[in-house]
């Protein structure tokens, strides 16, 4: 393989990377929902959050100019039997502000604001409760290196997708430095990172029982770990077998077409009392 073209495959590969990053970062159930309304000639805009971090409770605010525009938030567990709290948004300035009470670690709360005009016509910002998930302090260090490998891993994944289609000769020894990139980047610090932010190493299949996936997160980091170990071990005996390597690939890729944290780990209020 001439030098040229290993240059555009590498960034190619990191291109790739970046739009997952980017797709990552801006879908799944933890990204805020924003919109935008207008009420009586004023255009409001909101962003609200989905995820909470720490244990104070979580800060809700909408900037509202029009001092004739009040707010109430209606609040309650997710899922639980729980009757809906309503409670009225406190103005500072230009801004509505409402505090959900925080939550043990996974521990989930749905909400929705509505605004009032001074004629007491209600407009909510959302047709559904939006739900917003509590978890624990993951430390800076961690979380930076923990995506550091993740997304090294997928770049020599799809590296080496295309070192098997264009017949290169480092097939063996790029699909090791995947699978090390893997093992550390989802089997050493995502536990670690799961245990910072809802107090578990482990909350996948079979943990929660046989017939209960548990944390969506978890299953598919092992799914992908696991296809790029048998790839590995494939090609190393055998370097014709490159399905593999399409396999783990393919694998990889749909891993990270799945947004992040959807049908993470949520405590079920419906088994605790009140």
């Amino acid at each position: 393989m001439s030098t040229t073209k290993n240059i555009i495959l590498w960034i190619i590969s990191i291109i790739i990377m970046s739009g997952f990053a980017v797709y990552q970062r801006t879908t799944g159930p933890t990204y805020p929902f924003s919109g935008k309304i207008e009420i009586k000639g004023e255009k409001i805009k909101f962003s609200l959050p989905r995820t909470h971090e720490g244990n104070t409770d979580q800060k809700v605010f909408v900037v509202v100019k029009n001092k004739d525009i009040n707010g109430e938030m209606n609040y309650r567990r997710h899922p639980s039997h729980d009757d809906w709290t309503t409670i009225s948004m406190i103005r500072s300035e230009d801004s509505l502000i409402a505090y959900i009470p925080n939550q043990p670690p996974a521990g989930k709360i749905m909400y929705d604001i509505t605004l009032i005009d001074s004629g007491g016509n209600k407009t909510k910002l959302s047709e559904k409760p939006v739900i917003t998930r509590f978890k624990g302090v993951v430390p800076n260090w961690l979380l930076i290196i923990h995506i550091i490998f993740v997304f090294s891993a997928v770049i020599f994944s799809t590296r080496t997708a295309f070192e098997a289609l264009f017949k290169g000769k480092n097939l063996v020894k790029l699909s090791l430095i995947t699978l090390v990139l893997m093992f550390f980047g989802v089997v050493i610090f995502g536990p670690i990172m799961q245990y910072y932010a809802f107090g578990e190493f482990w909350t996948g299949w079979p943990l929660k029982g046989w017939l209960n996936f548990g944390d969506l997160t978890d299953n598919k980091s092992a799914v992908m770990f696991l296809g790029w170990l048998i790839a590995y071990l494939k090609i190393r005996k055998n370097p014709d077998k490159k399905i593999w390597i399409y396999i783990a690939a393919f694998i990889t890729i749909a891993t990270f077409l799945i947004p992040h944290s959807l049908m993470g780990s949520e405590i079920d209020y419906t088994k605790m009392k009140k």
